[in-house]
């Protein structure tokens, strides 16, 4: 399920999603949205809706100190209190001794970062990332539409997910953070 994007031109952050949740042959689409602002951070999750609502709600990403490296917060800070996050609110799940969450997308100082079910932190290389069953056919998007405006790009690529993945529908909700 899910389509989750994501671009970055440095300053401001842009996210968009969809609002499909999907079980097994079934869709429906949701109202309550898959990307929010969470103080500094923008957020757009894929996995589970209850994941989205423990890192929307009751959910305060720590202070970064002053002069640590935004990557080594991210890695550190920000996802040891996610995890705690996810625990308290009864997601985490352990199997042979193996913690997992799920995946989303976090934007924050103008950096997008992709979080995975066994929180690990990433940052592309590029100026976008998504996530979902629509993942890729959204990249094949942001990648074509280069020099169009950015809640356009993620508007036609969330619309290109749409139109070729099961588990992507709209209406799609975009957001900006910055500037």
């Amino acid at each position: 399920m899910t389509c989750v994007i994501g671009f970055t031109d440095g300053e401001n952050i842009y996210m968009g999603a969809d609002s499909a949740a999907v079980a097994n042959y079934s869709i429906r689409r949701r109202s309550d949205p898959k990307v929010f602002i969470n103080g500094e951070f923008i957020i757009g999750y894929t996995s589970s809706f209850r994941m989205g609502q423990l890192l929307r709600f009751g959910f305060s990403p720590p202070k970064i100190k002053e002069c640590q490296d935004i990557f080594e917060y991210m890695v550190t800070d920000f996802v040891e209190s996610a995890r705690e996050r996810f625990k308290s609110g009864g997601y985490t799940k352990i199997s042979s001794n193996e913690e997992t969450g799920g995946t989303f997308l976090a934007g924050f100082r103008g950096r997008l970062f992709t979080i995975e079910g066994d929180f690990q932190v990433s940052e592309q290389s590029g100026s976008f990332a998504a996530v979902g069953c629509g993942e890729d056919i959204a990249l094949g998007s942001m990648f074509s539409t280069v020099g169009a405006e950015p809640e356009q790009r993620i508007m036609t690529a969330l619309k290109a997910a749409e139109e070729y993945s099961a588990g992507v529908r709209g209406p799609f909700n975009i957001l900006k953070l910055g500037g």
